[in-house]
């Protein structure tokens, strides 16, 4: 499955950058992220519960950023095991200054190979539920940056 957007943020680049990068930042974002582990500087553990249909699943995933060109790109692989599930999964994303000072632009996508129980749900209700997903993260990577610093 592929999905891909673009999504504005009110924060600076360098900001967006550096959080998007911290796994225990960015981390709490992710909708059902239950705990992060940091490896080492570029890769990370954690363990997230999702649901799609009437399977949910308790995956133990590792993830590496596989490509770094600060603050403007990155790419990270993930791989994800279940109980008779697994999910490979390859995302990129590129930062860009907003047409407003201070804001940044993400243009991002992902594919998503998913095997076993959840891919016997059916394309459709994964997308459904990956879109709902996505979007939960970006409101929440969102609220977290635009929300005034101290």
């Amino acid at each position: 499955m592929h999905f891909e957007g673009t999504v504005e943020i009110a924060a600076p680049r360098d900001r967006v950058w550096a959080f998007v990068i911290d796994p225990n930042q960015v981390g709490p974002c992710g909708p059902g992220v239950e705990s992060i582990e940091v490896v080492d500087a570029t890769h990370f553990n954690a363990i997230a519960k999702v649901g799609v249909g009437f399977i949910s699943a308790r995956f133990v995933v590792e993830l590496e950023l596989a490509e770094l060109e600060a603050p403007t790109r990155a790419v990270i692989k993930a791989h994800g095991q279940a109980p008779g599930s697994a999910v490979d999964a390859t995302a990129e994303m590129r930062l860009s200054d907003g047409s407003q000072p201070g804001t940044t632009v993400m243009d991002w996508r992902a594919d998503v190979v998913i095997h076993g129980h959840l891919a016997s749900v059916g394309a459709r209700l994964i997308e459904g539920t990956a879109n709902k997903l996505i979007g939960e993260a970006f409101d929440c990577i969102r609220s977290t940056l635009e929300t005034p610093t101290t």
